[in-house]
């Protein structure tokens, strides 16, 4: 039996996002805040590096400013850039009085936010130390203090193991003046579909890196908010442009576990197997040139040579400098028979942030009235073609106090009154061909990883388009035939997000930033500033 739930904001997701808008509202509105898992098991919760924001007194706002433009390769909105860079130092201040511990230069200073106390390391891309952390744990930090608070706030109910199927519209017949009025909601516990119905709705849902076979991300990566909110009639925009984290472990037992980029800030080496250090064959800033240059270098060099990994060294540098400084690291690696102190660790690229997404303007509102979207599910210009280093936890703290601001005037005004039909099950029945599912999951990610991965071209893109669009046959017919599973609503939603970072791809006829088309090698200086914007077709409202 489907429950029906009444709040003034809804936010679907719980990482950094999520828990800080929840939170800026929350003592004006009552306010559901939703995970598909537990609270902690999104990507927050596993970032590493920190958070990037202008704490010296030696860096300037401009500098942050121009090192993103940079980075982004000529994408990057200026304008969002600015809104964003502007507010760092106001937001890490934020996050202290919520009770993060940054790590600081001096232990014994006092825990009220000031600049000068707190260790910044440098990463890349970035000009100066402006890098803010919690030792090698700072999502953790940050997660940790922000789910304290809301699960203390009173306005604030928390429901885990919450998946949202699909949104719920007004069923306006004009998709432009369409609105938002909740979602539907599979209760994974007790396997009911439940109706949150809400003045504004927040899709904080995070990225899509598990479309690809490897990947630093959570499983939960599954691009739920960006299926979701395309299907609703939102434009997406940039989804070629997907980060590949130059450094995650290459092990048996852990795909996932991701080497931060201050270790190279700190001074770690990109070493062959023959000891030889490489990145000065493709860029003069060596280590520390931007993720996708790194990438692609580790990339060129592992095929060039037929090898299956490369290695990161530190061990040059103090045993006590890397265990202060890298403690969750070093005790992972430990574990897994390698010594950080001593020995050189093998890593190799790996899915890892979804520059593209939702398109938002400077309040995180979409296309559609009620409906918002923060963090790595949206796109807001302040990526570009290539991320930044620690710029993406900075814009979800950005992005939900400005949204939070919008959302607070909104649920002001008057509500729409329509009615909201339960779930429909009537026509569906339990699926006895799971293996579809499971089969079918494999092959995306395979071809996807194959095909639309760091090094591209026509060809590829074209054959990864003919089978994603087999599958999403296949998926559509299952869909409408069985109940929904979290299994099959995540490969749903993976099948529309791999269509849109073909179909963006095929579009953007030259490599820039993290898009590289072995076709067109070269950067077109005709698309600069043209971001890749896909506009969902115009039909009428249907479930």
């Amino acid at each position: 039996m489907s429950e029906f739930h009444d709040f003034d904001v809804l936010v679907i997701g719980s990482g950094a996002a999520g828990l800080t808008l929840g939170l800026k509202v929350a003592d004006h509105a009552r306010v559901a805040i939703l995970s598909k898992n537990k609270l902690n098991e999104g990507s927050t919760n596993w970032a590493q590096g920190g958070i990037a924001a202008v704490l010296d007194t030696r860096d300037t706002i401009e500098s942050h400013i121009e090192d993103t433009m940079i980075a982004g390769a000529g994408l990057c909105h200026r304008k969002t850039v600015a809104h964003v860079v502007e507010q760092g130092r106001e937001a890490i201040a934020w996050l202290v009085e919520q009770g993060v511990a940054f790590t600081k230069d001096n232990p014994a200073a006092k825990d009220a936010f000031v600049d000068g106390d707190y260790h910044l390391t440098k990463e890349g891309g970035h000009s100066f130390r402006r890098v803010v952390h919690a030792t090698d744990a700072t999502g953790k930090a940050v997660q940790e203090s922000l789910e304290d608070k809301a699960r203390r706030h009173p306005n604030i109910t928390l429901f885990e193991n919450h998946m949202t199927v699909d949104l719920i519209s007004d069923r306006h017949p004009d998709p432009e003046q369409r609105r938002c009025l909740g979602a539907y909601v599979l209760d994974t516990k007790k396997n009911c579909k439940d109706v949150f119905r809400a003045k504004a709705t927040v899709l904080a849902t995070g990225g899509a890196s598990r479309v690809y076979l490897y990947t630093s991300n959570p499983d939960g990566s599954t691009g739920d908010g960006i299926a979701m909110a395309w299907r609703f009639g939102c434009r997406v925009a940039n989804m070629e442009f997907n980060q590949f984290h130059p450094t995650c472990l290459y092990h048996p037992e852990t795909r996932t576990f991701l080497l931060t980029e201050a270790l190279r800030g700190e001074g770690a080496y990109l070493r062959l197997p023959d000891g030889e250090r490489f990145m000065n064959r493709f860029d003069a800033r060596l280590e520390l040139a931007p993720r996708d240059i790194v990438a692609r270098a580790i990339d060129h060099e592992m095929k060039r040579l037929g090898i299956q990994c490369v290695y990161l060294d530190i061990s040059h540098k103090e045993p006590a400098f890397i265990k202060e400084h890298f403690p969750t690291i070093y005790e992972r690696c430990l574990s897994l028979g390698y010594d950080l102190t001593k020995e050189r660790i093998p890593v190799v690229p790996a899915a890892h942030y979804t520059c593209g997404g939702v398109m938002t303007d400077l309040s995180g509102q979409t296309d559609v009235s009620g409906l918002y979207a923060i963090g790595e599910v949206a796109h807001t210009g302040l990526h570009g073609a290539n991320r930044m280093a620690s710029n993406s936890l900075l814009e979800c703290l950005v992005y939900a106090d400005s949204a939070a601001r919008d959302i607070l005037q909104l649920i002001k005004r008057p509500g729409v009154d329509f009615e909201i039909q339960a779930w429909d099950e009537s026509r569906v029945m339990d699926s006895d061909e799971e293996v579809v599912v499971s089969h079918n999951w494999n092959e995306l990610r395979h071809f996807m990883w194959d095909y639309v991965g760091i090094v591209r071209s026509t060809r590829r893109l074209e054959r990864a388009a003919r089978r994603v669009d087999m599958l999403a046959g296949e998926i559509r017919e299952f869909y409408s035939r069985y109940r929904v599973t979290p299994d099959s609503l995540e490969l749903r939603n993976l099948v529309v997000v791999a269509d849109l970072i073909i179909r963006s791809a095929l579009a953007r006829t030259e490599s820039r930033g993290l898009h590289y088309m072995l076709d067109y090698p070269k950067t077109d200086p005709y698309m600069d500033q043209r971001d890749t914007i896909l506009r969902p077709p115009k039909r009428p409202y249907t479930k």
